[in-house]
């Protein structure tokens, strides 16, 4: 009899319970698939901080099965090599945390991402809403210290007027707390209102990102981060809706995602120790549109990190 195993990695509907069919793991001191994994995924399902449209509760759900259409492609185009050669990958599953009790899961995220990376292993994360990048990051403080970020958003996210419990709010308290240098950060694809004259961060617009060559963009973005630590997010509304409608706060005008893919494939070499995929929302979602672009803006990112192995 055939081991199962040949078959699972190639099907494009059985058994996607796992991102990409990796292997679903829950026990972190004690899994050896979590030991022996270079990269950990983790799923955090929750939307409360959402300021519009909510429904990213389901996000992780819905670029895991998405990324069933992944699966067949021994190695992703244009790629010359399969990560999986090179790299091990474990699905953690989604977080869990009582609804409505939001201190909880900050506590949850910051707690469960500190132990994957002290371990020394990569974390991918799929949200929920963008909130959850707060505690991702006060994770990635305990473990690697202030880090550059790299953001792909609508929004600069950095409205200090916000509730406590906001998305729009993570990175004016993530350069205070520490968590970020503000001169090593730098914002794609913004394209709402935001305080100019006293912004901290470099911002490429989403016009100049749209006028200026995925090369070219590179390049500023490794100018920008040098060689510290970097934390990549990617907010899904950075896309133009007409790449992923299924999301709560679309602006129009955005990137392809055929310049977010080149931009992504173009950070090798950067010592990029977590990232995350954020505000999918399902239930707005056309055909799978907005998770699938989000599923494989994750396999492009571990192809990068299969790249410097």
């Amino acid at each position: 009899m055939s081991d199962i195993s040949e078959f699972s990695s190639h099907s494009m509907f059985a058994n996607t319970f796992g991102y990409l069919s990796t292997p679903l793991s829950r026990d972190i001191p004690l899994s050896r698939d979590i030991q022996n994994a270079d990269v950990v995924v983790m799923g955090i399902p929750y939307d409360l901080g959402t300021t519009g449209r909510a429904g990213t509760r389901q996000g992780p759900q819905g670029i895991r099965r998405a990324s069933a259409n992944l699966r067949w492609e021994e190695k992703r185009w244009p790629w010359r090599f399969n990560a999986f050669d090179r790299i091990s990958v474990v699905d953690y599953g989604d977080l869990e945390f009582p609804p409505g009790e939001s201190d909880t899961m900050l506590a949850t995220v910051t707690a469960t991402a500190t132990e994957i990376m002290q371990q020394g292993k990569k974390l991918l994360s799929f949200g929920g809403d963008h909130f959850v990048t707060l505690p991702l990051l006060r994770a990635v403080n305990k473990v690697h210290g202030t880090v550059a970020m790299i953001h792909f958003d609508a929004h600069t996210d950095t409205y200090e007027d916000s509730d406590r419990y906001d998305h729009g709010c993570m990175f004016y308290h993530a350069p205070k707390e520490g968590l970020i240098s503000a001169e090593h950060t730098i914002q794609l694809g913004i394209r709402t209102e935001y305080n100019v004259e006293n912004h901290e961060f470099t911002v490429l617009d989403a016009a100049t990102v749209n006028d200026m060559s995925a090369m070219a963009i590179v390049e500023k973005i490794r100018e920008m981060v040098g060689d510290l630590p970097v934390y990549l997010t990617f907010d899904i509304d950075g896309l133009d809706p007409a790449f992923a409608p299924g999301t709560g706060t679309p602006v129009v005008g955005g990137m392809t995602t055929d310049k977010a893919l080149k931009i992504i494939r173009g950070l090798g070499g950067l010592n990029l120790v977590a990232m995350d995929i954020v505000e999918v929302a399902p239930c707005y979602d056309h055909a799978d549109i907005t998770a699938l672009a989000a599923a494989t803006l994750g396999l492009e990112m571990l192809y990068v990190t299969a790249s410097t192995v």
